[in-house]
């Protein structure tokens, strides 16, 4: 089956504050006019992704959100979280961290402590309801499994219910993740073939029907809609 590729690195460097991204996702219903040339619109509700560096002991400055779900998943490095909700909390590499601003909102501050670059890819997805109560969760996916931090059923806790389903699947050499249904996949750390393409750190990928085999340990992020 065929599967169209997005290279990170032909996109252009941008950013703000103390952090410098390259932006993959950017859906036209939030961005309008303001979408940057050559990014994606993304697949449910997924509105946004970019993959980020923080400068040595870089953070974003304190800002708001309202009525969006803000993913973040740590690659590289440490954070520390402040904001109204779940403030001190700390995120190390590996590290999931789901805030649900709905109608009541959040303020939050994402701090590099560290003398030297981290790296986070950070996804928003457009809320299903509006007027949600503000949310916050954190997962440790373990190595050599799939964990969903995001979507799902409303009558379930594990994670923020919406028909947008994020999954991270920090995998082994020689692990494979199948997918029957359409998918949008990036491929955040190491080297891999999907349908038999070669594909590596950075490729944010599409398609129907997805069978990944990893050629080193990897880090996925799958989206896709249930």
């Amino acid at each position: 089956m065929a599967i169209d590729i997005l290279h990170r690195d032909d996109l252009p460097l941008g950013g703000f504050a103390g952090l410098k991204e390259h932006r993959l996702v950017m859906n036209p219903e939030l961005f309008g006019q303001h979408v940057d040339p050559g990014t994606w619109p993304g697949i449910g509700g997924l509105a946004y992704l970019a993959d980020a560096r923080f400068d040595p002991n870089g953070e974003t400055t304190m800002h708001d959100h309202k009525e969006i779900d803000v993913i973040s998943v740590m690659i590289e490095g440490r954070i520390d979280h402040q904001g109204s909700l779940a403030h001190g909390q700390g995120l190390e590499a590996g590290d999931v961290q789901v805030q649900r601003a709905g109608g009541e909102g959040f303020s939050h501050n994402e701090v590099n402590p560290d003398n030297a670059l981290n790296r986070m890819i950070q996804l928003w997805v457009l809320p299903e309801k509006r007027g949600e109560r503000a949310a916050y969760k954190l997962y440790k996916p373990l190595t050599g499994n799939v964990t969903r931090v995001y979507g799902g059923s409303s009558d379930q806790n594990d994670t923020l219910p919406s028909r947008t389903v994020i999954e991270i699947a920090p995998l082994n050499a020689s692990q494979e993740f199948v997918l029957e249904k359409p998918f949008l996949v990036y491929l955040a750390a190491g080297k891999g073939t999907a349908n038999n393409l070669d594909l590596e750190e950075g490729d944010l990928f599409k398609g129907d029907h997805l069978s990944f085999k990893a050629k080193s340990d990897v880090n996925l992020i799958a989206i896709y809609e249930v």
